[in-house]
């Protein structure tokens, strides 16, 4: 696609329901092998591991305080976007238990493929001008205040999630957390390229 493609609202609408339900079955997947990830999601499983409190739950009101910084950074129809995203992936992995289950689920497969399985939610999330919202949109508010790149910020967290989930989680359940979060960045950093795919 080129610079000059626009996605028509049925585009978007189709892209957020597909980016948001690939990213509930990716946590079905993870809660199902006791997994955690990084960014707000990551730390959503933390809390919900340790209280028993529903991921949906948590991860949308820990969004909660980063529409205001979403908006300044990205504007009102982001933020739109993202809640609606945010607000499906909340409703839709509470539900989403009730109709899919595994039997056998081997925790290197279960890594790798929440790794894909996510990674291209948030691809289609990113190319219809949306987020799951969190730790991206501050990361991105301190590059634009600061310098500091937004990269690092996001490293950062996600290491202080890891180093948390080694208390709740032992240490080769965190280690096939860690191979799952490395498949999931890998498909997003080889696929989201702005100078191949620019369409607003």
């Amino acid at each position: 696609m080129t610079g000059n493609t626009r996605h028509s609202l049925i585009d978007d609408a189709q892209g957020i329901a597909y980016g948001s339900l690939m990213a509930s079955f990716g946590i079905v997947i993870l809660t199902h092998l006791g997994f955690v990830t990084g960014q707000t999601a990551g730390l959503a499983v933390l809390i919900s591991y340790a209280t028993g409190w529903g991921f949906g739950p948590v991860f949308f009101a820990i969004n909660l305080p980063f529409y205001w910084l979403g908006y300044k950074r990205m504007g009102p129809v982001f933020v739109a976007k993202t809640f609606v995203a945010v607000g499906l992936l909340s409703v839709v992995s509470a539900i989403l238990p009730q109709y899919v289950s595994f039997a056998t689920l081997h925790p290197a497969v279960g890594a790798v493929l929440f790794g894909f399985v996510s990674g291209s939610a948030l691809l289609a999330l990113f190319r219809h001008g949306a987020s799951l919202g969190g730790v991206g949109i501050v990361a991105l508010y301190l590059q634009d205040k600061t310098g500091f790149k937004a990269g690092w910020t996001q490293i950062l967290f996600d290491i202080c999630v890891f180093a948390i989930a080694l208390t709740l989680r032992d240490a080769v359940t965190v280690a096939w957390s860690a191979l799952g979060a490395l498949v999931l960045n890998l498909v997003i950093t080889m696929n989201h390229r702005r100078d191949r795919y620019i369409a607003t």
